[in-house]
């Protein structure tokens, strides 16, 4: 046998299917692309000359009557050849699906607005099970970069310590919530007792304590509840509890309970200052102003407090806006009647709005290994933060549920407006996704809405932000940036963190009710804290800290 004439062929074979496996994934960053479904170069349209099927999980959404039928699912495969086949989640049972489906390896190709952590991204993508999007953004993301070179801070936010992103953003700059810590009023009842908006901490019990002796519901019945709340869950952005927004005139204390004193990680709750806003939320418990239920009570019930029935009984309360104590656009009409109470200057002189610029969206839309064509899913993501794309996903279809508008009208931050909501937000609707998936809402995008006299919500919750609170926001530099953690330090931070928490809102609760003298046992907390490991805590925020500012 001649084993040099043998050799020769199948060499040749083998070349030959090199070069045909070259050729079949031409088009990806990782070699998954469908071969027989080809991508257009950066920003050309459709996405695909032939039609893909992409399947996304994302959570069900009360807004959304069909995301399957939905105008804007319809619009944007017409626009990129791209099907999406939906698999969608009860929203109350997102968290546990996730981790179900990441367990099990049962992938999707994509996950859209499920809130993969930080934590999720560093340790799914270091296994392979999230693909790094670097690539695919540097070859394709036309819209990406425009946004990055925009707002800095959203790349940096994004990017894992290892370098990688995994996971896109839905930034979301929300004038309003930038600032949320706000407490809201029932201005009939100042009107009716002849007082003004309190500005001190002393003016605010005043009124409370009026609000308690005076009737101001005026039924003859001493049911009115001056102050009331409810607790927050460890890492929500809900920001009811009563601390949350009186703490502020003692000490700074962001709702996230995280911050850079002099660039090094610093708590609220262990300092002089959150010991004295204890001693005040006593001495309102103490004499009725704040409602024993505050301190136990979940959202539901607060809100049923603020939309009773029968007279109003709900005097105040802390919140990011009024939808937390009263129905927006309800038949009471309570949303329009509470109003907000700028931050009240403490005995000190302390006066602070907590700010928030990282509104990021961090962990919207990512994309996993069992993606055939990753390279399309990303081209999709893409395309969805262009302005009309944004427009249309978040509003509805063009010059039908929104439209840009002429020279004259203003928006709501006074400057000229770029686009005019023909139909409310916050009914079941078949016309966007009300929210879900990548975006792009700048602040200037957003408060580029035409001002609207029949729908005013926006426009109060900007001219209430714009007047009381920014005057006195925080300074970024004390502003903690989300931060990834390695997974050892995540297993670590996930039981430092849950065990503080919840030891502080147990000391909260009992110093505002008396059942621990502040100060007999403020010593002994800290002391507690320290041995419950704070120390390590800050130690490993501070390591992650320095070790992202070394690499911006």
């Amino acid at each position: 046998m001649n084993v040099k004439k043998f050799w020769i062929p199948v060499a040749w074979m083998l070349v030959l299917s090199m070069v045909l496996g070259a050729c079949s994934s031409s088009g990806s960053s990782n070699g998954q692309l469908d071969n027989e479904v080809q991508v257009s170069a950066a920003g050309e349209l459709p996405i695909t000359q032939e039609k893909t099927t992409i399947r996304i999980m994302t959570t069900s959404n009360s807004y959304v009557e069909d995301f399957a039928t939905n105008d804007f699912t319809k619009y944007l495969e017409d626009q990129t050849n791209i099907h999406i086949e939906w698999e969608l989640v009860p929203a109350s049972s997102a968290v546990e699906k996730l981790n179900v489906v990441l367990a099990s390896g049962d992938l999707p190709d994509v996950i859209m607005g499920m809130n993969v952590s930080n934590e999720q991204q560093v340790a799914y993508g270091q296994q392979g099970t999230f693909i790094p999007l670097n690539t695919l953004i540097d070859k394709y993301g036309v819209n990406t970069k425009k946004m990055f070179e925009e707002r800095p801070l959203i790349k940096q936010s994004i990017t894992s310590s290892d370098g990688n992103i995994y996971a896109m953003p839905s930034p979301n700059e929300c004038y309003q919530c930038s600032m949320r810590q706000k407490m809201w009023i029932y201005q009939p009842w100042l009107d009716k007792l002849g007082m003004k908006m309190p500005t001190t901490t002393e003016e605010f019990y005043e009124v409370l304590k009026a609000f308690k002796t005076k009737d101001p519901n005026g039924n003859g019945k001493a049911d009115e509840i001056p102050l009331s709340g409810a607790p927050i869950a460890q890492g929500a952005n809900s920001v009811t509890s009563v601390e949350n927004f009186l703490m502020n005139a003692f000490t700074y204390a962001p709702y996230t309970r995280i911050y850079l004193k002099d660039g090094k990680a610093a708590v609220p709750y262990n300092q002089e200052g959150w010991k004295e806003g204890l001693k005040y939320l006593h001495k309102l418990y103490e004499e009725g102003l704040i409602d024993p239920q505050a301190l136990t009570q979940d959202s539901t019930q607060l809100l049923k407090l603020g939309e009773n029935p029968d007279v109003p009984i709900l005097g105040a309360s802390s919140a990011a806006n009024m939808s937390a104590i009263t129905q927006l656009s309800g038949s009471s009409g309570r949303w329009l009647e509470y109003k907000a109470v700028p931050p009240l200057k403490g005995p000190d002189g302390t006066q602070v709005t907590p700010f928030d610029p990282y509104q990021v969206g961090a962990g919207a839309y990512v994309i996993t290994s069992a993606s055939k064509n990753p390279d399309a899913a990303f081209r999709l993501a893409d395309l969805l933060y262009s302005e009309e794309m944004t427009l249309r996903s978040n509003y509805g279809v063009k010059d039908r549920d929104w439209k840009y508008v002429k020279d004259g009208e203003l928006g709501l931050n006074g400057k000229p407006a770029l686009f005019k909501e023909l139909i409310k937000f916050g009914v079941t609707q078949n016309a966007h996704w009300a929210q879900m998936g990548p975006s792009f809402r700048t602040n200037d995008l957003r408060l580029g809405a035409a001002v609207d006299k029949d729908n005013p919500l926006e426009e109060i919750l900007y001219t209430e932000t714009k007047d009381k609170y920014e005057p006195y926001k925080q300074e970024t530099a004390s502003i903690m940036p989300p931060l990834f953690f390695s997974a050892d330090q995540t297993s670590e931070m996930a039981d430092l963190s849950k065990t503080l928490w919840d030891y502080v809102n147990e000391m909260n609760a009992r110093f505002i009710t008396g059942d621990q003298d502040v100060d007999a046992g403020w010593d002994t907390y800290v002391q507690t804290l320290d041995s419950m490991g704070l120390p390590r805590y800050l130690e490993i925020y501070q390591q992650v800290y320095d070790a992202r500012e070394q690499n911006n």
